[in-house]
């Protein structure tokens, strides 16, 4: 879907709700984990700060762990500060991400932030993907370097999911969006989502397409988890009144302002595009890339700009007798409250 259409829906919708109801807005103010999030899968690997507001996810030889939110949602920004494990994490994986799979196990939809580990002294990567009616046999994968060291303390991670766009932001920027295009048919992600968060063993393919996988001599690793919101629509009761608070929300009008800023992380940090991967699905391109990024890109989809072999950020080592105390809980964590941001 294009401006053009996005406006006339936005303007539709509009006129159902009438323009007082259009004022409203969404609340994007983080919950306490209770009240919008449960336990998945991973027992006392999944470990609450005293506070209720934060949450350590853990991955050691037995499992990893995960969390899912209470309700599905149609629409919404979605975030999470993410603290991410230091040292050697070749092969981890952490995940927050929206999905419809436990729902639709045949067509599910999906949006995707992961966060990929790395060997010592490497930096961590980010990879946003985008499903839409179970069109897992074309990802849209996009990955990034980032422009800070996400194990010194939490950076915020956010999805912003409306009708018509998808904008996945880090620490308020944003850094791509994929917009609805008529073409796209069915891959756009269409159908109720719930939020989950995740972390797991992805040898198989995280850390240089497998090469190196997870060494569980470093475990156990941990992923913090704090400013979660959840701001989106209900499946059912919602309406045209919550599609429009979403679609005129700060966080879904993408400015002339926020595109610039977008244009100049993608120059920066963006390792790797489907968009202009020419070999990957025989020379197809998909309806909603854009083609003013093509010279910046080899023929593969990598970047001409971007090589992680000549930048990096400077890693601040937790010490390994802090990070093991207390089965992988740090010694700064403080006895009540919330999470240290650091």
């Amino acid at each position: 879907m294009e401006a053009g259409a996005a406006g006339l829906l936005l303007a539709a919708l509009m006129v159902v709700v009438g323009w007082p109801a259009a004022a409203a807005s969404l609340d994007t103010s983080p919950v306490p984990f209770q009240a919008g999030y449960m336990p998945l899968f991973g027992g006392d690997n999944l470990v609450r700060s005293p506070g209720g507001r934060s949450v350590r996810l853990k991955l050691d030889r037995r499992t990893g762990s995960g969390f899912v939110s209470k309700s599905a949602y149609h629409h919404g920004y979605f975030s999470a500060s993410i603290k991410l494990p230091d040292d050697h994490t070749a092969g981890v994986v952490v995940a927050f991400y929206l999905s419809n799979a436990d729902v639709y196990p045949r067509n599910h939809d999906e949006v995707d932030f992961e966060l990929l580990g790395n060997r010592r002294g490497h930096e961590w990567r980010v990879q946003t993907n985008v499903y839409g009616n179970g069109s897992t046999s074309r990802g849209r994968e996009e990955r990034y370097l980032l422009p800070f060291d996400p194990t010194l303390r939490p950076h915020a991670y956010a999805v912003a999911w409306t009708p018509t766009a998808v904008v996945f932001y880090v620490d308020g920027a944003p850094i791509r969006e994929v917009v609805r295009a008529p073409a796209m048919g069915g891959d756009f992600p269409s159908k109720p989502m719930s939020v989950y968060a995740t972390i797991w063993d992805g040898s198989a393919w995280a850390t240089e397409g497998g090469r190196y996988k997870v060494d569980y001599a470093h475990a156990p690793f941990a992923a913090d988890f704090s400013r979660l919101v959840l701001a989106g629509c209900p499946p059912a009761g919602g309406g045209a009144r919550c599609a429009v608070a979403v679609m005129t929300a700060e966080f879904a009008v993408m400015t002339p302002a926020k595109r610039a800023a977008m244009r100049r992380f993608r120059r920066r940090h963006l390792l790797y595009t489907v968009c202009h991967d020419r070999y990957r699905y025989n020379g197809t391109v998909f309806p909603e890339c854009d083609d003013a990024e093509r010279d910046d890109f080899h023929k593969w989809g990598e970047s001409k700009r971007v090589s992680p072999g000549r930048r990096g950020y400077r890693r601040q080592q937790q010490p390994r007798a802090d990070k093991a105390a207390a089965g992988g809980r740090p010694s700064t964590w403080p006895t009540i409250g919330t999470l240290r941001a650091d």
